[in-house]
């Protein structure tokens, strides 16, 4: 391999290992044009396996689920009780199988079937504070969770859209995977309210390739990139202000 080669190859690991660092923006790709807001679907059949006063003992729990390959999470309730659910059922039959499954094997004991009539189905409506202190507090709940590219669990990291999408699953809302996606699928908002979601670009793009809760007075809380933590950050100075591309809400 010649040196001309040997320079291109460089290159293109170094390329590679910055966007790995940047944060959510590996597969964000340019957003989309948009032509109207589509409605967002809401959850389907879950199971409920525990309430916990304790996060510790929640992150237990999905940690075990995880193990499972279940697809489960936890949030804190409008009482800081940390729930644990799994899985998004299209019947109550397919939900009830899949928790007895479970408690044959002995993985758990109780359980309950959360039907989306418990969730609020209004999606684009205005109000909905309850909603948004539940989007929030489940947020918040990831606090100090070690960030990781493509994770939605405590137990394994998690990134900046994965936070997103766990916080409004709490409250029966379906959001996209990534940031790009769910930027294009909110409605926009000049002024953010408490619980809306925040997006900014990369650094050295006009690409959204970040997202994160919006909780007032300028601070919003996000998984920021690799080798940080979930953590509050102020949006009005330094790069997030520069990188600020626009609000969403989706409630």
């Amino acid at each position: 391999m010649n040196k001309k080669m040997q320079r291109g190859c460089l290159w293109l690991i170094l390329c590679g290992c910055f966007w790995l660092m940047v944060g959510c923006s590996t597969t964000h790709s340019r957003v989309a044009k948009r032509s109207a807001v589509q409605p967002l679907k809401t959850e389907g059949y879950t199971v409920q396996v525990g309430v916990f006063s304790r996060q510790d003992f929640a992150a237990r729990m999905e940690s075990k689920l995880l193990k499972q390959h279940l697809d489960a999470y936890y949030f804190r309730d409008y009482s800081a009780m940390y729930r644990v659910r799994f899985g998004n059922y299209r019947s109550r039959i397919d939900a009830e199988k899949a928790a007895q499954q479970l408690r044959q094997k002995g993985i758990i004991s109780e359980f309950r079937i959360i039907a989306p009539s418990s969730y609020p189905t209004s999606l684009f409506v205005e109000g909905g504070d309850a909603r948004r202190e539940q989007i929030v507090n489940t947020a918040r709940s990831y606090l100090g969770v070690p960030y990781r590219w493509g994770g939605t669990s405590a137990a394994e990291g998690i990134d900046c859209s994965g936070l997103t999408l766990l916080a409004y699953r709490s409250t029966g809302v379906e959001l996209p995977r990534i940031s790009r996606e769910q930027y294009a699928a909110g409605r926009p908002v000049d002024v953010p309210r408490r619980g809306d979601l925040v997006f900014f670009t990369s650094p050295r793009s006009s690409d959204v390739s970040h997202v994160g809760v919006y909780l007032g007075n300028g601070e919003f809380i996000h998984a920021p990139r690799t080798g940080k933590s979930v953590r509050i950050d102020n949006m009005t100075t330094g790069a997030y202000a520069a990188r600020y591309v626009g609000a969403r809400s989706y409630l």
